[in-house]
């Protein structure tokens, strides 16, 4: 089996998971490329991951998909293929019944399954957490060799290099502000140099209260003695609306942080901050960036 690092994130299973993020394992089978011979690009695709998903469609593979997982969702083409369970729990006998040229897993497919696919003779890859935005770029890079599409995914991944130094070049010289984001609430998680999603902080002119924060876990008096002047809520639930809005109204408590003070507390998305692909990584860090600068417009930054 193939093991890169892969850019998928699913919230569900965040917090509970950060240690198998931060120290993603490898194994050491490889028969996607045999004898280090290329063999020819897969025509019958299942994928274990939302991302993965996502980029497969991106890369204009969408047809060659012929199952995902229930939290497969996006684009709407992903919703109406065959479900093969979840990405911890995979149906084995639907996938093997589906004869697939090539499983395509993320970090948080069960080991064993995956061996028994291979056993099964089964190819499989299997993407896992990337440490930096460029890390990201890489791994979108080699799903794209993977499925023959080589040539979009350097377009892809152009494009994207070049919104997000333009964003960087727009926000040069700016004061930076120092950012606290919230990926979970009991216990409080934050964002830290470990992972890829310290870089929308920096790309955007931010300075992460929490950088050495170890493996995550954080405090309500880390915030305050860190007193960030914006504070992000990204945490499961927060998209919907209400889990942000609640969290929100407990930081308002802390008048004497200076987000709270100038009212710079703001909810994203967490599916598009924790589990980009390039373009929705581009989308989140604008949003961020406007944030953290609030003085700069859609267009000015895009």
């Amino acid at each position: 089996m193939k093991n890169f690092k892969m850019f998928c994130l699913p919230l569900e299973f965040f917090i509970a998971s950060f240690f198998i993020f931060a120290n993603p394992w490898t194994l050491l089978a490889d028969n996607h490329h045999r004898a280090g011979k290329a063999v020819p690009a897969p025509q019958r695709v299942i994928s274990l991951g939302q991302t993965i998903t996502e980029s497969i469609y991106l890369l204009g593979a969408g047809s060659r998909l012929i199952a995902d997982t229930v939290y497969c969702v996006e684009p709407e083409d992903a919703k109406y293929k065959e479900k093969i369970g979840t990405l911890l729990q995979a149906n084995l006998e639907k996938i093997v019944a589906l004869k697939p040229d090539l499983v395509i897993a993320s970090n948080l497919a069960s080991p064993k399954q995956l061996k028994k696919l291979e056993t099964l003779g089964i190819d499989v890859v299997q993407f896992s957490y990337p440490k930096n935005f460029e890390e990201m770029c890489q791994q979108f890079l080699e799903l794209g060799e993977i499925l023959g599409e080589k040539k979009k995914a350097e377009e892809i991944i152009e494009n994207t290099r070049k919104k997000v130094a333009a964003i960087r070049m727009k926000i040069r010289g700016l004061p930076k502000k120092r950012v606290f984001v919230q990926l979970g609430i009991k216990p409080l998680h934050a964002v830290t140099k470990k992972s890829f999603l310290n870089d929308y902080i920096e790309f955007s002119g931010g300075i992460n209260i929490a950088l050495n924060g170890g493996d995550g876990t954080y405090s309500r008096e880390k915030v305050l003695r860190g007193n960030p002047e914006v504070i992000i809520i990204s945490t499961m639930g927060s998209s919907e609306g209400e889990t942000g809005k609640k969290e929100k109204e407990s930081w308002m408590k802390y008048g004497s942080i200076a987000a709270v003070k100038n009212q710079n507390i703001y909810i994203v998305n967490p599916d598009k901050l924790c589990s980009p692909t390039p373009i929705t990584f581009v989308e989140a860090l604008t949003e961020i960036a406007e944030m953290i600068h609030p003085d700069f417009s859609d267009g000015e930054l895009k």
